[in-house]
């Protein structure tokens, strides 16, 4: 079946009323938000493959080292530790996309979605490259597989590995995989298999899914009801100027276009030419109003800008608008939602800022040792076993110094004193301190450790030591 089946057949843009699949064929439509869109969308490209080979402060500006649960984002690098830090960039992500949808719609889908810019501007036009129009593409899809064809999908097949690669990169680092990719696969299997489901997910995607990943797989157009209000920007056709629709009438010689032709009747601008039907990437009809299926291309402006150019009428048929002004009313600009996420916003933004400025350049982690909370070794001196872990959070290796204060006549006893930390690693010792038993006459005793690491760092904490008399004095029936 054509891709200018009405709608009215469908069940959803990309299915047949019998429940079989509609291989969506767009026509290209090359106008000023195309141009626009591809100054944009190569732009992302590229800067999405050198991404990984930028650096910042001697760190990738990007790694997501899952096997090590480090995170090196623009110089940056957040640790397990960090859960914070995460939360609020990962909150302040989300409400970023809640005031861009607000106040500009699908702008992420249509311009800047990968899924989108790759599959439009990259992989569609090598497919009209090998296979011709859209029309010379259904007789394809009708016949045998063909030579063309086949040579297409090799081509999709090496651009999905080249992303797939360019992928992998952001979790392992260009030079890990530079090596993998210089090696034989039987040295890093698990790597291997992992780049090779990439690349498989990648061809189905960009070869054969395509436009339902954005209908059937993303929830984002499903969310449009409650990120979207009627003053939200989207692309929309002008039902007031348009209807009633119908097919041309041709006018007389010498006819001035703003006269109407003896006996026709009264129409608008809309000409029913269903070049905006044609156009779209998810094979929607854009006259049906607002629908979780548009993805916001752009590409029926264009088409329509073009057929209203021929006909000499003025562009803006199907535009940039909101569902207000289609209506008839005024655009506002000051709403609730547009006030109460930009504040939202600001806040979560300072409090992540805050919190990376206070971030001290090594975490410390003081816990009491396992078994009995005390040991006496014998009538006069009592050991308290405690553990200590350290997270370097700088980009050079420390040696952090622990140092017993505020407990005269006790003595701290480490294996590893100091302790070597390497760069944004995390190392644990366990320390004694021996006490006389004189010390614990009046119960616990308060005392602080504190850790250096020669450079600038210093950071004191405090711990309970523990001796018989506090055994003692918590005993079951002590205070009877």
């Amino acid at each position: 079946m054509t891709s200018t089946e009405p709608a009215s057949q469908q069940v959803l843009s990309t299915l047949n009323q019998d429940g079989s699949r509609r291989q969506i064929r767009p026509q290209l439509s090359r106008g000023r938000f195309y141009r626009r869109r591809q100054v944009v969308g190569y732009a992302l490209m590229a800067l999405f493959t050198l991404i990984p080979y930028l650096r910042l402060h001697g760190k990738p500006l990007m790694l997501l080292d899952l096997p090590r649960r480090e995170f090196t984002l623009f110089g940056t690098t957040f640790l397990p530790t960090d859960t914070v830090l995460l939360m609020l960039l990962l909150v302040s992500i989300v409400v970023t996309i809640f005031l861009l949808t607000a106040l500009f719609g699908r702008v992420w889908c249509g311009w800047a979605c990968p899924q989108t810019v790759y599959l439009e501007l990259l992989y569609r036009p090598i497919e009209r490259l090998f296979e011709g129009s859209p029309r010379q593409q259904r007789q394809l899809d009708r016949g045998l597989p063909s030579r063309r064809r086949l040579l297409k999908n090799l081509v999709f097949l090496l651009l999905s590995a080249f992303l797939a690669h360019t992928f992998l990169a952001y979790f392992v680092g260009v030079e890990r995989l530079l090596q993998w990719v210089q090696r034989s696969p039987f040295e890093h299997p698990a790597a291997f298999l992992v780049m090779a489901a990439t690349t498989a997910l990648m061809f189905f995607d960009f070869a054969w899914f395509r436009e339902q990943t954005c209908i059937v797989a993303c929830p984002y157009g499903r969310l449009q009801s409650v990120l979207l209000d009627r003053q939200s920007m989207i692309v929309g056709y002008d039902p007031r100027r348009g209807e009633p629709r119908g097919k041309l009438v041709r006018r007389p010689a010498n006819t001035p276009a703003s006269e109407a032709v003896a006996g026709a009747p009264a129409r608008g601008d809309c000409i029913d030419c269903r070049a905006c039907v044609q156009t779209c990437p998810t094979g929607i009809d854009i006259r049906q109003g607002l629908q979780l299926e548009c993805v916001g291309c752009t590409q029926c402006i264009d088409a329509c800008d073009a057929i209203m150019a021929r006909i000499g009428k003025p562009p803006g048929l199907i535009r940039y608008t909101s569902q207000d002004e289609l209506a008839g009313r005024a655009r506002r600009l000051l709403r609730p939602r547009v006030v109460i996420y930009p504040t939202l916003l600001a806040l979560v933004v300072g409090l992540l800022v805050l919190a990376l400025a206070q971030r001290r350049p090594a975490d410390l982690t003081l816990l009491r040792g396992s078994g009995s909370p005390f040991t006496l070794l014998d009538r006069d001196l009592v050991s308290n076993q405690l553990r200590l872990k350290i997270v370097n959070r700088s980009d050079s290796a420390r040696r952090y110094t622990i140092a017993l204060l505020g407990a005269a006549g006790a003595q701290l006893v480490a294996p590893e004193n100091p302790l070597a930390v390497a760069p944004g690693k995390t190392a644990a010792t366990t320390a004694f301190v021996l006490a006389p038993r004189a010390l614990f006459a009046a119960g616990p005793r308060r005392v602080r450790l504190r850790v250096s690491d020669g450079v600038g760092f210093v950071q004191e904490l405090p711990y309970e030591l523990l001796g018989p008399r506090a055994a003692a004095a918590t005993a079951p029936g002590a205070d009877r």
